[in-house]
Protein backbone atom coordinates (compact mmCIF):
# COMPACT_ATOMS: atom_id res chain seq x y z
CA UNK A 1 0.00 0.00 0.00
CA UNK A 2 1.28 3.47 -0.90
CA UNK A 3 1.06 5.62 2.15
CA UNK A 4 0.91 8.73 0.19
CA UNK A 5 -1.76 7.30 -1.87
CA UNK A 6 -3.55 6.72 1.34
CA UNK A 7 -2.69 10.19 2.67
CA UNK A 8 -4.35 11.73 0.06
CA UNK A 9 -7.48 9.41 -0.09
CA UNK A 10 -7.94 10.22 3.61
CA UNK A 11 -7.35 13.77 2.64
CA UNK A 12 -10.25 13.31 -0.06
CA UNK A 13 -12.28 11.75 2.73
CA UNK A 14 -12.02 14.56 5.61
CA UNK A 15 -13.20 16.77 3.18
CA UNK A 16 -16.32 14.68 2.20
CA UNK A 17 -17.27 14.03 6.16
CA UNK A 18 -16.73 17.57 6.81
CA UNK A 19 -19.43 18.73 3.80
CA UNK A 20 -21.40 15.96 5.01
CA UNK A 21 -21.38 17.02 8.47
CA UNK A 22 -22.34 20.90 7.35
CA UNK A 23 -25.04 19.98 5.03
CA UNK A 24 -26.07 16.35 5.54
CA UNK A 25 -26.00 16.24 9.03
CA UNK A 26 -26.68 19.90 10.23
CA UNK A 27 -30.11 19.47 11.82
CA UNK A 28 -28.69 16.36 13.60
CA UNK A 29 -25.64 18.14 14.54
CA UNK A 30 -26.93 21.87 15.60
CA UNK A 31 -29.57 19.26 18.24
CA UNK A 32 -26.04 18.66 20.29
CA UNK A 33 -23.19 21.27 20.45
CA UNK A 34 -20.85 18.82 21.69
CA UNK A 35 -21.74 16.15 18.52
CA UNK A 36 -20.52 19.44 16.13
CA UNK A 37 -17.81 20.22 18.15
CA UNK A 38 -16.46 16.47 17.48
CA UNK A 39 -17.45 16.54 14.08
CA UNK A 40 -15.74 19.42 13.43
CA UNK A 41 -12.56 18.26 15.08
CA UNK A 42 -12.28 14.80 13.90
CA UNK A 43 -12.15 16.65 10.27
CA UNK A 44 -9.92 19.11 11.03
CA UNK A 45 -7.30 16.74 12.39
CA UNK A 46 -8.10 14.36 9.60
CA UNK A 47 -7.62 16.38 7.04
CA UNK A 48 -4.50 18.15 8.35
CA UNK A 49 -2.61 14.57 9.58
CA UNK A 50 -3.91 13.24 5.72
CA UNK A 51 -2.43 15.89 4.22
CA UNK A 52 0.95 15.38 6.44
CA UNK A 53 1.81 12.21 5.73
CA UNK A 54 0.78 12.88 1.77
CA UNK A 55 3.14 15.53 1.73
CA UNK A 56 6.07 14.13 3.83
CA UNK A 57 9.37 13.58 1.80
CA UNK A 58 10.68 10.39 0.75
CA UNK A 59 13.12 10.90 3.51
CA UNK A 60 10.54 10.17 5.99
CA UNK A 61 10.27 6.41 7.63
CA UNK A 62 7.50 4.60 6.21
CA UNK A 63 6.47 3.44 9.98
CA UNK A 64 6.30 6.91 10.90
CA UNK A 65 3.90 8.01 7.88
CA UNK A 66 1.89 4.61 8.82
CA UNK A 67 1.38 6.07 13.11
CA UNK A 68 0.64 8.78 11.96
CA UNK A 69 -2.15 7.64 9.17
CA UNK A 70 -3.18 5.03 11.72
CA UNK A 71 -3.70 7.70 14.77
CA UNK A 72 -5.15 9.78 13.19
CA UNK A 73 -7.67 7.67 11.94
CA UNK A 74 -8.26 6.69 14.99
CA UNK A 75 -8.72 9.57 16.80
CA UNK A 76 -11.38 10.88 14.07
CA UNK A 77 -13.23 8.13 13.48
CA UNK A 78 -13.75 7.71 17.98
CA UNK A 79 -14.58 11.37 17.49
CA UNK A 80 -17.24 10.58 14.34
CA UNK A 81 -18.58 7.78 16.40
CA UNK A 82 -19.76 9.97 19.62
CA UNK A 83 -20.83 12.33 17.19
CA UNK A 84 -23.11 9.90 15.86
CA UNK A 85 -24.35 8.44 19.38
CA UNK A 86 -21.43 6.29 20.48
CA UNK A 87 -21.40 5.42 24.26
CA UNK A 88 -19.50 7.88 25.66
CA UNK A 89 -17.03 5.79 27.05
CA UNK A 90 -15.78 5.19 23.22
CA UNK A 91 -14.18 8.85 24.57
CA UNK A 92 -11.61 6.73 26.26
CA UNK A 93 -10.03 5.52 23.15
CA UNK A 94 -9.80 9.08 21.69
CA UNK A 95 -6.47 10.01 22.99
CA UNK A 96 -4.86 6.50 22.14
CA UNK A 97 -5.11 7.76 18.68
CA UNK A 98 -3.37 10.71 19.37
CA UNK A 99 -0.66 9.31 21.10
CA UNK A 100 -0.06 6.62 18.50
CA UNK A 101 1.27 9.90 16.24
CA UNK A 102 4.26 10.06 18.78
Amino acid sequence: MRLRSAGAASAALAVGLGAFGAHGLKERLAALPAAAAWWETATLYLLVHAAAVACLPGAASRPARLCLLLGALLFAGTLFALAHGAPRRLGAVTPHGGAAQV
